[in-house]
């Protein structure tokens, strides 16, 4: 097993390098200027601030010298400072990290709990009508842009019947649960009601596609002869269900939930703007519309490098599973 985990944390610096590189080149080779767009409409007044700050930056230097030094400082955990505020770039992600965290893990909860339950109702009861306005959902899910489905929850809940916040976070949700085990739960209810339209917003689209998964997936198992055996020993229904068919259905599905949380990462950016959520999607819009490179650069350097890592966690997920897999 630490043989395996050390040889997949070994794979995991080609797949950094590949990600930075793309993401040096698409950030330096799109046209504009940092520095004029910094100093705006003064920028023609102080052409020689403007190069002594071009070459402080290093943005004189050619593109391959610039992504060395952008590489090296990565590797000292050092993403640079900002061209617009000159705050260090890797203390404004971790500020917004645990936003963003937060309204994924809380999305891949809700997107994992529909999906499995419509996915085992749909597969068990096989051409049901259940079966068929879960299909139904399930296409009408993975198809919605998520920028609709925000603002058409927000105009239900917020707006027509007031039952939730419109926008923005009511505070940190770890924080406001210690509170509520001491007795203050008005912090807890704060941070639940923003929650719950942008986590809704973000999980139902990978719900959907974790239901038609796991209707596949079960109606495979289902089929096969050790689930017909165990019903002829005459075990009840449901622990045939859950016991000898839902673990071995799940490998698929836990793949799918990984994969879908790096999408929650990216997916994060439309919908912390359209519930002005303070996270680090919010941020990289930010940074891209200021042309902020540093601040773009160290924002999808560190969502991939955790969904890298969660993807890791997915594979070591296997064995727990199905104790037939080995790390050889």
């Amino acid at each position: 097993m630490l043989q395996y985990v050390g040889r997949r944390l070994l794979q995991l610096v080609p797949v950094v390098l590949g990600v930075s590189l793309i993401v040096f080149l698409i950030m330096h080779l799109t046209p504009g200027d940092p520095v004029a767009l910094m100093f705006g409409a003064d920028a023609a007044a102080n052409p020689e601030l403007m190069a002594s700050l071009r070459h402080q930056l290093g943005l004189d230097q050619p593109i391959y010298v610039q992504y060395f030094r952008f590489l090296a400082n990565l590797l000292r955990g050092d993403l640079g400072r900002s061209l617009t505020t000159n705050d260090w770039v890797l203390e404004e992600v971790t500020a917004r990290l645990p936003a963003t965290m937060e309204i994924a893990t809380s999305a891949l909860v809700i997107s994992v709990t529909i999906g499995l339950l419509a996915g085992v109702i749909a597969a068990v009861r096989r051409n049901s009508a259940f079966d068929y306005a879960s299909t139904a959902g399930a296409l009408f899910g993975a198809s919605v842009p998520a920028f609709w489905l925000g603002l058409m929850l927000i105009y239900s809940m917020a707006v027509s019947l007031a039952l939730l916040p419109v926008s923005g976070r009511g505070g940190a949700l770890l924080p406001a649960i210690g509170q509520a085990f001491l007795g203050n739960a008005n912090p807890l209810r704060t941070a639940l009601s923003h929650l719950v339209l942008p986590s809704i917003t973000l999980g139902l689209p990978s719900a959907a596609l974790i239901a038609r998964l796991t209707r596949s997936s079960m109606l495979e198992v289902l089929s096969q002869d050790y689930v017909r055996t165990a019903r002829s020993k005459g075990l009840s229904e449901r622990v045939v269900i859950f016991r000898h068919a839902l673990g071995n259905a799940l490998i698929p599905v836990v793949t799918m939930a990984g994969l879908q949380f790096g999408y929650l990462l990216g997916g994060a950016v439309i919908t912390e703007s359209v519930f002005a959520w303070p996270g680090v999607g919010r941020l990289t819009i930010l940074a891209i519309t200021q042309r902020d490179y540093p601040l773009v650069q160290g924002n999808v350097m560190v969502l991939a490098l955790i969904f890298v890592l969660i993807n890791l966690l997915v594979d070591l997920t296997y064995g727990l599973l199905d104790p037939r897999i080995r790390y050889q």
